[in-house]
């Protein structure tokens, strides 16, 4: 499914990584493992296309992102470490907006999901006072509404409380059951076993 060739990312004339090759396939889950100022971040926003290597190219279905980026970003689901919500808006209007603006017709009714996201009572307050693990739901909503096959996450369990680690972790095995695929950067151990987990350790570079 998705493909590293050969990319090096160079910051503030410091090199975070060089000539660095892997894959992933269907059916995959991938931890990227590091120090902080690893670069984990930075290849994860590549991968996702909002910047580029110094060097090399990433694939996906074995064309080149960089020129079939419309088509890439349909198949891509991208939260980063900001939960990425407007917080004057509500819950649900944060999810109705999410779906609007990435062409998904709003017919599902949302207050179950947001209820067994933790959510019963909160879906029409201002997210803002909400707290930092509700908003962080508020965005993960997402995982369960997007037709994406490959999910890039940057600490997506953040502010989290162990049922709630365990509830998304339960979507990643449902996710990969049906031929998607996961990139992650967690400073949590995924307690969760999956037979396709890969890991990824970035070294610092000085």
């Amino acid at each position: 499914m998705l493909h590293i060739k050969s990319v090096t990312c160079i910051k503030q004339d410091r090199c975070l990584f060089a000539d660095l090759n892997f894959s992933l396939n269907c059916g995959q889950i991938m931890q990227l493992a590091g120090a902080n100022g690893a670069g984990k971040t930075s290849l994860l926003r590549i991968i996702a296309g909002f910047s580029q290597p110094d060097e090399g190219e990433v694939f996906y279905l074995n064309q080149p992102i960089s020129k079939y980026y419309d088509e890439y970003a349909r198949e891509l689901l991208f939260i980063g470490h900001k939960t990425g919500v407007n917080v004057q808006l509500s819950a649900l209007e944060n999810v109705r907006h999410w779906l609007a603006i990435n062409g998904y017709v709003d017919t599902a009714d949302l207050y179950p999901l947001l209820a067994k996201l933790g959510l019963v009572g909160l879906e029409d307050v201002p997210v803002r006072t909400l707290s930092a693990g509700q908003q962080r739901r508020v965005a993960l909503t997402r995982l369960w509404l997007s037709n994406a096959k490959l999910w890039i996450l940057d600490e997506p369990f953040t502010a989290l409380d162990k049922s709630g680690v365990a509830f998304l972790q339960q979507r990643f095995a449902e996710h990969l059951n049906n031929g998607g695929a996961i990139l992650l950067t967690t400073h949590q151990d995924l307690t969760a076993h999956f037979n396709n987990l890969q890991t990824l350790t970035l070294e610092y570079r000085h």
